[in-house]
């Protein structure tokens, strides 16, 4: 027995000692228990974790390391532990065409038992697939670091999933059938192309001298679901000036239809290489390509739906929702480091819930994703506000005005380099799907590009008919949209619609237009310059009177807020009803309508108000929170009607005793100083003779008393 023999003997002996005896936390057998879910056809995949045979007791870094560096190898060595130690089904199943055949086989292979022929074997994979899974210790590789050293070694990378074929069959085991002997002959397939049985290798065939004939059988063959992937670099990991790498992905088994374009994700496998086939091999010559056997796939982010949450995740949960400020919390954890748009933070915290999707009785459809536009004056941290909307939220997609075409938003009809047939590419709204996608410079999108989004706002499908194809693709994504005014600045001179130059179709789907303008305030322009300092020096974000949330715990919260599905009752039909009929007053008489009011509004009042009751878990709709939502209607113009305010409102007399009065109550004093009276006013842009004017005025009406020499105030009553 050469040496090769005895370390393979060797690790055959650890691998099965490692299966039979290593115990999870709960001090359970854990790969038995999975050899029994496997035996009793409950599962078909067998994931060996690398960290499990690190912190076995028994095993030596060494055989970890040869695990690590050879790693198909040993797949073939736990696989053989595994079919020596797989028990017997303890749970009856239903028999299926497969096991009749399957207990045919068994029982013809005892018939046949002389071992003599390797042929007639049944191979083991027809009944499971090994996998082997990377330690989570180490960072990830990018790409660009996978060197041609880690050929047939374990990697772990981490990428964005560009583009997915379709899952197609990969035939592993053929099975043939001699029309001589009756025989049932076994060939594994190991390549992506093999080369045919013709003549019957049994020892019958060979003893009577004659040449079997082989047929096929498909039926009886077993095939592989097989998918191939294209993984490229995080933007991060690239280095300057260099454009991001990719890497082919082989996905098969249990792996296929885990990942989507789009995803980012983090791989396991084996890094292996692949001959060219047919004419490209005598192009390439002696060159291989590369791709990576995947073991094992984690998303970074999950879905809503797949979210499954531990026991102390429902514990914080269920401490959160009891907290009555949890609407606050929860919106002030959205970008901590922006100074103010609270209420703008509440929208877009809305717009992540979004409310549920109503389908009635004759198959019409009524969207719940709530749709914001933000327009507002250069820094006024607009695309910051997005790019942090989508790093929280589980599917999103960033894209800008300029940089996107009406085809990149919604699908492309391309050649697949594979099988050279059209195929649909989907876009940016497609890949977006139950998601959001955030498209910055809204406004200097063509308009003919602009009009593609129309259809996915309100019936949330991409209609494409284009080089024979005719199809509807889904697109339910709540789109949130930034841009600029007409002329880059809000020009107050002009009316609302001059300045916002979007069209009313495409206003009027929006559920909230938010206009956000930037006007010089000295407090204001004092509190944001001190946060801004702070956190340039501090790197984190100023005391918020609690701990922000994290995204992961946003993410849970919401994931877990959306599973509700809040009504409204009957007695809030008349409110809802006489709340939308005098928005639509007030607007018929305004001179310059600030907003453009159509029955899609009311609609939006429902969404909002049914997104708030999913943030209390309340499966009823209640007054406060259409008060809320209708409240965020009006704030959303709030920075216009305050300027409408000075212009028409208020004389400045009233308005400079509206200031003390305020300053007073809010330090709690009586007595003012004139000093500190003149510095509140002069912020305000007042002079010191409308103030003199003032403390007469109000001296008068015994409000306050004044001081013959120095000014001061005295109010009279608190």
């Amino acid at each position: 027995m050469n040496t090769n023999d005895v370390d393979y003997e060797q690790d055959r002996g650890l691998a099965r000692d490692f299966l039979v005896n290593f115990a999870d936390i709960h001090g359970e057998a854990k790969y038995m228990n999975i050899l029994q879910d496997v035996a009793n056809r409950k599962s078909r995949a067998i994931q060996i974790d690398l960290e499990d045979l690190f912190n076995y007791k028994d095993s030596d870094d060494e055989f970890v390391r040869k695990v690590t560096e050879n790693t198909k190898r040993y797949i073939g060595i736990f696989a053989e532990a595994i079919d020596e130690l797989m028990p017997e089904p303890t749970e009856p199943f239903v028999d299926d065409d497969h096991d009749i055949l399957m207990t045919q086989r068994a029982e013809e292979g005892t018939e046949n038992a002389d071992g003599s022929d390797l042929f007639q074997k049944m191979p083991a994979e027809i009944k499971r697939e090994v996998y082997i899974h990377a330690s989570s210790k180490d960072r990830p590789f990018t790409i660009r670091e996978v060197k041609a050293s880690y050929i047939g070694q374990l990697v772990r990378i981490s990428g964005i999933v560009t583009r997915c074929s379709d899952v197609k069959p990969l035939m592993q085991v053929a099975v043939y059938t001699c029309e001589d002997c009756g025989f049932e002959i076994y060939q594994e397939v190991t390549a992506r192309i093999f080369m045919p049985l013709f003549e019957c290798p049994s020892n019958r065939c060979k003893t009577n001298n004659t040449k079997g004939n082989l047929i096929l059988q498909l039926r009886a063959s077993k095939f592989l679901k097989f998918q191939e992937a294209k993984i490229q670099e995080l933007a991060e990991h690239v280095p300057k000036g260099h454009i991001p790498r990719s890497m082919t992905v082989h996905l098969r088994g249990e792996l296929t239809r885990k990942v989507a374009p789009g995803d980012v994700v983090e791989l396991s496998g084996i890094f292996l290489p692949i001959p060219y086939t047919g004419f490209r091999a005598m192009r390439a010559g002696l060159v291989a390509d590369t791709y990576l056997e995947a073991m094992s796939v984690t998303h970074f982010k999950r879905k809503y739906e797949e979210y499954e949450l531990g026991n102390d995740e429902e514990e914080n949960i269920a401490r959160l929702s009891e907290d009555g400020d949890i609407y606050n919390k929860l919106s002030r954890s959205l970008a901590p480091e922006i100074y103010g748009h609270e209420d703008v933070k509440k929208a877009l915290l809305l717009l992540l819930v979004g409310a549920p999707h109503r389908k009635l009785k004759d198959g019409m459809q009524i969207r719940g994703d709530v749709h914001i536009c933000l327009m507002g004056d250069p820094g006024v941290a607009k695309s910051q506000l997005l790019k942090h909307i989508i790093n929280v939220a589980p599917r999103g997609v960033y894209t800008t005005g300029r940089g996107s075409s009406g085809v990149g938003l919604t699908a492309a009809v391309q050649k697949d380099p594979v099988t050279n047939e059209m195929v649909l590419e989907g876009g940016a709204l497609v890949l977006a799907d139950m998601g959001i996608c955030a498209i910055d410079e809204f406004d200097k999108m063509e308009e003919s590009d602009r009009t593609a989004i129309h259809e996915v706002m309100e019936q949330q499908t991409v209609s494409i008919a284009k080089a024979g194809i005719t199809t509807s693709l889904n697109a339910r994504t709540a789109v949130l949209a930034a841009a600029n005014p007409a002329w880059g600045r809000y020009d107050l001179r002009r009316t609302p619609a001059e300045n916002i130059n979007l069209p009313p179709a495409l206003l009027s789907r929006f559920d909230l237009l938010w206009l956000i303008l930037d006007k010089a305030d000295m407090d204001t322009d004092l509190e944001l310059a001190r946060h801004v300092v702070y956190v340039h020096q501090n790197k984190e974000s100023p005391a918020l009177g609690f701990t922000p949330l994290e995204p992961s715990v946003l993410r849970a919260y919401i994931a877990s807020a959306r599973k509700v599905s809040p009504s409204v009752p009957g007695e809030l039909e008349e409110y809802i009803a006489s709340a939308y009929s005098s928005i639509r007053q007030e607007e018929a008489r305004s001179d310059t309508p600030h907003s453009y009011t159509t029955i899609r509004t009311l609609l939006s009042i429902l969404r909002l108000s049914a997104a708030l009751a999913r943030l209390r878990f309340s499966s009823i709709v209640e007054q406060s929170d259409v008060d809320e939502a209708l409240r965020l209607m009006q704030m959303s113009k709030f920075s216009l009607y305050s300027d409408d305010r000075q212009k028409s409102g208020l004389d400045a007399i009233s308005d400079i005793y509206s200031i003390l009065r305020d300053e007073a109550a809010r330090t709690n004093r009586l007595d003012i100083s004139y000093a500190h009276a003149l510095n509140w006013i002069s912020r305000k842009g007042y002079s010191e003779a409308q103030l003199k004017e003032c403390l007469e005025e109000y001296a008068a009406l015994n409000v306050w008393q004044i001081h013959p020499n120095t000014f001061d105030i005295r109010f009279i009553d608190a």
